[in-house]
């Protein structure tokens, strides 16, 4: 796994991944819609600029999923295999990020194995 940083945090990538799947195409739907019922400006500007931008959110977006797939940021710590070159016994210890105390308030964690 390498070690590069999430092109967005958290937050910013939640807010353009709703932005992008579902404010802004029901937006251009809407105003599109809207615009033949009405009469309305440019409907076919402003929904053509509402997808460009969209288009390159969705970019944004898949960009910043991949970084963050590629990272360590994804894991909440790791195992690490130990191996006694004496007796050959293998043992495994848990390294944690983060405060072992907020386990109790996840639902899933991740580890990557350390070898």
């Amino acid at each position: 796994m390498g070690n590069s940083r999430p092109l967005l945090n958290d937050t910013l990538y939640n807010f353009l991944k709703l932005l992008s799947t579902m404010i802004l195409p029901g937006l251009g739907t809407l105003y599109f819609t809207l615009a033949g019922l009405w009469n309305l400006p440019n409907a076919e500007q402003t929904v053509g600029s509402i997808a460009a931008l969209n288009v390159f959110l969705g970019v944004l977006v898949n960009v910043s999923s991949r970084t963050y797939h590629n990272s360590d940021q994804r894991y909440d710590g790791s195992i690490a295999l130990i191996e006694d070159p004496n007796t050959g016994k293998r043992t495994y210890t848990l390294e944690l990020n983060g405060n072992p105390d907020d386990l109790e308030f996840m639902d899933e964690v991740l580890f990557r194995m350390k070898k």
